[in-house]
């Protein structure tokens, strides 16, 4: 599971953003914008199951269940949103693989590239990149074109994208040679680290953690959504769309009708991924390195040498954590 939120939140966030401030820190003061002028993206990680290549029990009916629930949820709100498939989870969804990923090649859903293996670009060489992102079009390439539709963005597995500048310039030139784009991401509800104790409840049908994960989830979402606005305001001094990372899970497809409205309650107004990095922001990645795997507020923040306080940004609950381990 990914872990770019709290290893990003150690010792390395406090290191990494204590830089001068820069006269753009002046816009920390900034008022939010009208709600009309709130736009975010949707994307799910993992695709078709983020636990697909794990011995979880009814696994293929789980896939099954989640898809058909969050795909659901965005059709009747009418919310554009964007896969992105790891191709081993494919396989290992056997033929219910490619029929899970139909629903994400129509109407408002679009497919994505997340690799073949889901492998950790900062363990990779570029000719090692170039095949996660070759072979991870195995079932979705054919799929799309298919469809009469492209394959427009890749993200990197964890959200790595170059612990090194060379590695970096050379992974989205490898990107852009292929077509590709590289997915930014702007908030993170650490919906990993819910999903673990979430799936721990499923199993012990304990309905009443499994409902108090899903509050406790929901209000965290609240909680990072309106962090990640005042970051992005901060760094930026407006808010470009933002993009909502998620993934592919049990804890989504139950709780996505009500996050989806707490969204529109914040005043956004959804749109695809491609509108939303047709902003100015988007324009170019930011011109940094780094091993883990910040939200795109950091990384602004780094190459723009705008001082931020990252200790502000709240972990999910202990207990959540605790529950997920079985203490």
């Amino acid at each position: 599971m990914r872990t770019h939120s709290q290893r990003w939140r150690s010792g390395v966030l406090a290191a990494m953003l204590a830089l001068a401030a820069a006269p753009a820190a002046q816009a920390q003061q900034q008022a939010a914008p009208p709600a009309a002028e709130r736009r975010v993206a949707i994307t799910f990680d993992d695709l078709p199951y983020v636990h697909a290549s794990t011995q979880q029990r009814d696994g293929k009916r789980s896939a099954a269940d989640a898809n058909r629930a969050i795909v659901a949820a965005l059709k009747r709100q009418r919310v554009p949103a964007t896969g992105f498939v790891t191709e081993q989870h494919v396989r290992a969804l056997g033929e219910a693989g490619p029929e899970l990923l139909r629903e994400w090649n129509r109407g408002l859903l679009e497919l994505g590239n997340h690799g073949a293996t889901h492998a950790d670009s900062n363990g990779l060489d570029a000719d090692g990149i170039g095949r996660e992102v070759i072979d991870g079009e195995a079932t979705i390439r054919p799929m799309a074109e298919a469809a009469g539709r492209k394959l427009k963005f890749f993200r990197f597995p964890y959200n790595h994208v170059g612990d090194t500048v060379e590695k970096r310039q050379a992974a989205e030139a490898l990107l852009a040679s292929h077509g590709y784009r590289l997915a930014a991401a702007t908030i993170d509800t650490s919906d990993y680290v819910f999903d673990q104790a979430y799936e721990r409840a499923l199993a012990k049908a304990d309905d009443w953690a499994r409902r108090r994960i899903e509050e406790a989830y929901l209000e965290h979402s609240r909680t990072q959504i309106a962090y990640y606005a005042g970051l992005d305001r901060t760094v930026l001094g407006y808010e470009p769309p933002a993009i909502l990372l998620l993934h592919l899970n049990r804890l989504n497809a139950a709780t996505l009708d009500r996050l989806l409205r707490l969204l529109r309650q914040q005043g956004y107004r959804f749109v695809s991924l491609d509108e939303a990095q047709a902003d100015p922001a988007y324009r170019e990645s930011p011109r940094v390195a780094t091993k883990y795997g910040p939200m795109w507020g950091y990384r602004w923040a780094k190459e723009r040498q705008v001082k931020v306080d990252g200790s502000k940004e709240q972990e999910p609950p202990a207990w959540v954590a605790r529950y997920a381990e079985g203490k």
